[in-house]
């Protein structure tokens, strides 16, 4: 059976996240159910990561195995038009070799996470950014930031519902950065690492919006992760505003 990447986007707001659930709407059923309509028969499909309810993405990755030979450009644009009217593109298409694989195959997960700085409430970005009040230092947060970098145990930091064997992950990126747009002064967060613990960029995100606000330290996020217990870790923040914006293969499947 020929198998074959997709590069996939989609608003996770009318999700209960990408993986398939039994009485939700999932990412997953929804391209799993695109598959039936071309070839029919009950479909499989795997992710680079399981983003949770709420989660964008404008790079997720997936692999499906087809019976036919398809043109991964037609089998793209065949996609597209059964996922109609759902929130989700099929933006790439290539075909791999039959032993690759979206999740284990990668070598890295990249994150995107926007908050958006002002006082109206928001119109166009409903859903996709955090919407906060009150100014943020970037300095502190980068300052604060760099504490978590490198390869730590980061239990602090890890949901209580995490299904990891281990809560030691290498973070290879985590930079703050202040962008002046249109709707407002926008932080973005730019996260990167081999793989990620459940709910461990939102509780970055999270902790990390108190330093900006002033009501930690940087070093208090240092502390926080040294303890070693999620009790220490600042408030998780919500789903929007953060984006799977791309995986890391040792060959790029779409290049």
């Amino acid at each position: 059976m020929p198998r074959y990447a997709l590069k996939v986007e989609y608003d996770g707001g009318p999700f209960a996240g990408w993986q398939r659930q039994a009485d939700q709407p999932s990412v997953q059923a929804a391209i799993e159910a695109a598959l039936a309509r071309l070839e029919p028969r009950a479909h499989t499909i795997a992710a680079a990561g399981r983003t949770d309810a709420g989660v964008h993405a404008r790079g997720q990755v997936a692999q499906c195995d087809m019976d036919k030979d398809w043109d991964p450009f037609r089998l793209s644009e065949a996609l597209n038009h059964h996922l109609k009217p759902a929130p989700v593109a099929i933006v790439a298409a290539a075909r791999v070799a039959d032993d690759w694989h979206a999740r284990f195959s990668a070598l890295e997960r990249r994150y995107l996470f926007r908050i958006l700085i002002r006082r109206a409430p928001l119109t166009l970005e409903v859903g996709q950014v955090w919407h906060v009040r009150h100014d943020l230092d970037v300095h502190a947060m980068q300052d604060a930031a760099n504490h978590l970098l490198g390869r730590h145990d980061f239990t602090t930091f890890r949901s209580v519902q995490c299904q990891s064997d281990s809560p030691v992950k290498t973070l290879d990126r985590l930079a703050v950065s202040r962008h002046d747009t249109a709707a407002g002064p926008e932080i973005r967060f730019d996260v990167r690492a081999r793989s990620f613990l459940h709910n461990q960029v939102r509780s970055f995100v999270g902790t990390l919006e108190r330093v900006g606000a002033g009501s930690w330290s940087p070093e208090d996020v240092r502390q926080a992760l040294e303890a070693k217990d999620r009790a220490a870790c600042g408030p998780v923040c919500p789903p929007q505003g953060l984006y799977l914006v791309g995986v890391g293969y040792p060959v790029d499947p779409f290049a």
